[in-house]
């Protein structure tokens, strides 16, 4: 019996948010999964198809992307020697001449317009002047969606650390009394895709999807992380100091100067967030409950 199921593809497919997309996809059933990796041979089980596509080899997207309905597209900022815009427009250039009915770009606010030039933070940024490309491409249906700020780089690259005082927590360039961060746990990314891939007709016209658990100041991170047992610290630095603690670093403290200005969406977005819950058909896990799960209680609580 053939499988008449529409085909998405997913790129970016073993990463955070491609993982989601496609975790989720799999759940809902509605929509046959290819998985699209630059390493398909170690990820035999990933979907019901796994295919070798490479953003920075556009002749793999033809056959990555033949007979596909839909498309889910997200760039690695932080890879070495990734050229977003680049690797988008190969992206696009190929989905379109494969006649790809649905396409989703994982955007960011565009701090440089957001901020009239006063910031500069490219890994937002060069996500968002993708957007304009994608409107004009001419697909019969597209949508954006918005990561949060992960709840998981509290785990990973934002983990607490020693301080020099011997507490451990974090030491930042940014106040934490104000309330400017959209977090959200990134796994749940793919109930907003599917959401849009199931009602192109309510998602599926240009519309701004952004997934939020959570709209908290990092003290009140920390507060919810220390009701668990923990003793976690934290130290506001100037940024300049901050800055040049290690690689990378200075696009960080942008990055934070820029969500204690404008907030991480960069501007009030209840709307917005009510439409992604609205077509994800759930609401977003809160920090408080993500963190009663994925935080490690410390022994001494």
């Amino acid at each position: 019996m053939s499988d008449t199921r529409k085909l998405i593809a997913v790129v970016g497919a073993t990463g955070h948010q491609g993982g989601a997309v496609v975790r989720a996809l799999q759940a809902n059933g509605q929509f046959k999964v290819r998985a699209l990796t630059r390493n398909p041979a170690e990820h035999p089980q990933l979907a019901d198809e796994v295919v070798l596509a490479d953003l920075t080899h556009p002749q793999t997207l033809e056959a990555a992307f033949a007979g596909v309905h839909g498309v889910f597209l997200v760039t690695n900022f932080w890879e070495p020697g990734t050229d977003e815009h680049t690797q988008a427009l190969a992206a696009i250039h190929a989905a379109k001449a494969a006649g790809v009915q649905h396409f989703i770009w994982s955007t960011l606010p565009n701090v440089e317009s957001i901020s009239q030039g006063k910031l500069d933070v490219p890994h937002f940024t060069n996500k968002a002047k993708i957007d304009q490309i994608v409107s004009e491409a001419g697909f019969a249906h597209h949508t954006f969606v918005i990561a949060p700020f992960f709840y998981q780089n509290l785990l990973g690259v934002m983990a607490p650390t020693q301080q020099a005082d011997g507490t451990i927590g974090w030491a930042m360039p940014i106040d934490p009394q104000q309330r400017v961060i959209h977090m959200g746990d990134i796994t749940e990314l793919g109930h907003v895709v599917v959401g849009a891939f199931t009602q192109p007709e309510l998602a599926g016209n240009g519309e701004y999807l952004p997934m939020v658990g959570d709209f908290l100041s990092f003290n009140e991170v920390i507060t919810e992380l220390n009701r668990l047992g923990h003793h976690f610290s934290f130290k506001h630095v100037p940024q300049e100091v901050f800055a040049g603690w290690f690689p990378g670093a200075g696009e960080v403290a942008q990055m934070l100067a820029y969500f204690e200005a404008h907030t991480y969406l960069g501007a009030d977005s209840p709307d917005a967030i009510a439409l992604a819950n609205r077509v994800a058909g759930r609401q977003p896990t809160k920090f408080a409950a993500w963190a009663r799960e994925n935080f490690e209680i410390p022994a001494s609580a």
